[in-house]
């Protein structure tokens, strides 16, 4: 009887070691609720995976790489031919904007923070314009790119 006690007692605390769930210690994370749901995160986790869907798809785990992407402002845009770019990004002392193939008197740009305001805008005059940056702090920005008060291209900007 002592030897079944000893034998449970030894293999019930091997199944309870052994049983542990995945560990992290994160750095950071949170709670986001949206009008799409919500979604826990944390910040420090090496490994992820991205599961993907009809309308979209979501990278579970942390440390994601940051993402680049060129966001279309409006459908009108669609028929013309352009070519918008904005470089070096991520940037951090200025952000070269150059159009090609577009003609235009009244194009403009807005530079936007991550909650929405206004950090810097102007006419854009020619192909090329540098927009400086050195004096914003490190965050990610929205570059809108304006024809006449349509907006044509919006830019995920990163500044280091």
């Amino acid at each position: 009887m002592k030897n079944k006690q000893l034998i449970f007692s030894l293999l019930l605390l091997f199944c309870l070691a052994g049983a542990q769930a995945q560990q992290a210690n994160p750095a950071s994370g949170g709670d986001a609720t949206g009008s799409g749901g919500s979604a826990a995160y944390s910040v420090g986790q090496l490994v992820y995976t991205t599961d993907t869907g009809a309308n979209g798809s979501v990278a579970q785990g942390v440390q994601q790489p940051f993402e680049i992407s060129v966001i279309t402002g409006i459908t009108e845009a669609n028929g013309i031919q352009f070519d918008l770019s904005a470089y070096p990004n991520p940037t951090r002392d200025y952000l070269t904007l150059r159009i090609e193939n577009f003609i235009s008197n009244d194009l403009y740009y807005r530079l936007y923070d991550i909650s929405g305001q206004v950090v810097e805008g102007g006419e854009i005059s020619g192909n090329t314009m540098r927009i400086p940056m050195e004096f914003l702090v490190p965050s990610t920005y929205f570059l809108k790119v304006f024809d006449a008060k349509k907006e044509i291209k919006t830019f995920k900007i990163i500044k280091n």
